[in-house]
């Protein structure tokens, strides 16, 4: 009886044990996470096979394992200070879209380590946008450049981060700020050239009516000589005469006096 103390001491130790080599040993992986095995006594970070997916996994107890979340993630970098082609300082608010590259997650843990974006993204995309925004004046920032500037940096960012096991999946330029001074005289000068193009617009349409109405005139005077050219007295005559016939006819009473009009034509009378 006395012995049973002694040699539950040691089981219980020895489960003890166990029970934390089976809690290191033992890692769960999340819903878009995967993990980069370390191997203490293999080797370090293994690079040579894919990463860990999401569930339950066992590890030797000396290893370790490092979860990234490998889904879609956004960073923004607001207020970032940059010069236009003339030297005027200019603020943008730019958010990114990116996500590690899956199967190269255990090249990303050695090359750069898990605070990547820190370490490539953001010095990137501030490079990046002063090289971009430095081509453009304030007023190209400010009404028509918008879009080609944002995808300037996507671009010129991807080219530069694609090999250092980054995707990058989108940047959107959320604010183009100016100079107060600057974004008012910008506004007037778009004002004026909206009222110029009004005014042109105006003129074009006012001439364009006259030239209607000069080859309307054209075509009645044409017309008209025509007309005239194709009437002659003997026409006339017998045009003349048609029409004495008909009102001859008419059960209206009138007196028609034959040979007395200009030409010899006849001189209708009526009742009236």
């Amino acid at each position: 009886m006395q012995k049973l103390p002694k040699i539950g001491l040691p089981v219980l130790a020895l489960g003890f044990i166990l029970l934390i080599m089976i809690s290191k040993s033992s890692i769960n992986i999340g819903y878009g996470e995967a993990g980069v095995l370390f191997k203490t006594f293999g080797g370090g970070v293994v690079t040579d096979t894919p990463p860990l997916g999401e569930g339950f996994h066992l590890i030797a107890p000396w290893n370790k394992v490092f979860i990234y979340n490998v889904k879609q993630q956004e960073f923004f970098e607001g207020n970032m200070q940059v010069l236009s082609s003339n030297g005027l300082e200019i603020s943008l608010d730019v958010s990114v879209l990116y996500q590690p590259k899956y199967d190269e997650l255990g090249l990303l843990h050695r090359t750069k380590g898990e605070n990547y974006v820190g370490i490539v993204l953001i010095p990137q995309i501030r490079a990046v946008a002063r090289s971009v925004v430095g081509r453009y004046t304030p007023e190209q920032l400010y009404s028509t450049k918008r879009d080609a500037i944002q995808n300037e940096i996507f671009e010129e960012t991807m080219k530069n981060v694609e090999s250092q096991h980054i995707q990058l999946n989108a940047v959107l330029v959320r604010d183009v700020t100016l100079p107060l001074a600057i974004k008012e005289a910008i506004e007037r000068k778009l004002g004026q050239e909206q009222e110029s193009l009004e005014y042109e617009f105006r003129l074009e349409k006012a001439k364009q009516e006259a030239e209607r109405q000069r080859i309307d005139a054209e075509g009645k005077a044409a017309a008209n000589r025509i007309l005239s050219a194709s009437l002659t007295d003997k026409i006339l005559k017998e045009k003349g005469i048609e029409a004495t016939i008909k009102l001859s006819e008419s059960p209206n009473s009138k007196v028609i006096v034959i040979g007395s009009g200009e030409g010899g034509m006849p001189i209708i009378l009526g009742n009236q």
